[in-house]
């Protein structure tokens, strides 16, 4: 089961955390959240495997720390 681990605020912040969460050996799925015609203005959900959650969220936290 997939899981939300984050709300990224647009496109581009979504696909680089996906990025990283990915380069840490992650599955990783990006859901857009509303109006599909806003392109990268509209939310994006960082969806993972359910037994990654909790690591995706260590990662995704040391990463916006920074």
């Amino acid at each position: 089961m997939w899981t939300v681990v984050y709300i990224a605020p647009n496109g581009v912040i979504a696909e680089q955390l996906k990025s990283i969460l990915t380069n840490e050996g992650l599955l990783v799925m990006l859901r857009p959240i509303g109006a599909p015609h806003l392109g990268n203005s509209a939310s994006v959900e960082i969806l993972v495997p359910e037994s990654e959650a909790e690591e995706a969220n260590e990662i995704i936290n040391n990463n916006l720390t920074v």
